[in-house]
């Protein structure tokens, strides 16, 4: 098993990437990052990761599935990213695990793969604007499964998270 987990090069929320990351690799899975900027990437709480993979550089057949962090960074730098938001359609037709946190589900909104489908997203007027015109349903509750869709509403949620999408790659 092996998964991509993808970090805004600055401002991702540090416990939604390291819990989640240290429950993978209790369970044995092994994980890559990618980033939209490639170097020395920042948590908003100041953990530091050096990454060197860039997303537009990743190949998602190496993957059973993708974790998008949530943070500020996110909506500031993922949001928008179309290589993103390929990628995600990429896994997503193919049948693998597509999971997003906090202000990270609304890539998956803007990818397309939403519409339709149960999610959460930590609510701010923009994520649930972009989940309403995207055809999101939102659900107020911490961690919603819908398929192979997983999405999370912020740090809080980090370690349950984590343990569904540890749950849906051993299906």
């Amino acid at each position: 098993m092996k998964l991509l987990m993808v970090i805004a090069h600055e401002k991702y929320r540090d416990e939604e990437y390291l819990i989640p990351a240290q429950a993978f690799a209790e369970s044995g899975i092994a994980c890559d990052v990618a980033t939209d900027q490639p170097g020395s990437c920042m948590g908003m709480l100041g953990e530091t990761v050096e990454v060197t993979q860039s997303i537009k550089e990743t190949d998602s057949s190496l993957y059973d599935g993708i974790v998008i962090v949530g943070g500020a960074g996110a909506a500031e730098y993922l949001w928008a990213d179309r290589d993103l938001r390929a990628l995600v359609k990429t896994m997503y037709a193919d049948g693998k695990v597509v999971a997003a946190i906090c202000l990270a589900p609304v890539v998956l909104a803007y990818a397309g793969i939403l519409e339709g489908r149960q999610a959460t997203v930590f609510k701010t007027r923009l994520s649930e604007k972009a989940f309403a015109d995207k055809g999101a349903n939102f659900t107020d509750i911490p961690v919603v499964v819908d398929g192979t869709i997983i999405t999370a509403n912020g740090p809080l949620a980090a370690a349950a998270f984590a343990e569904e999408v540890i749950a849906a790659l051993s299906c």
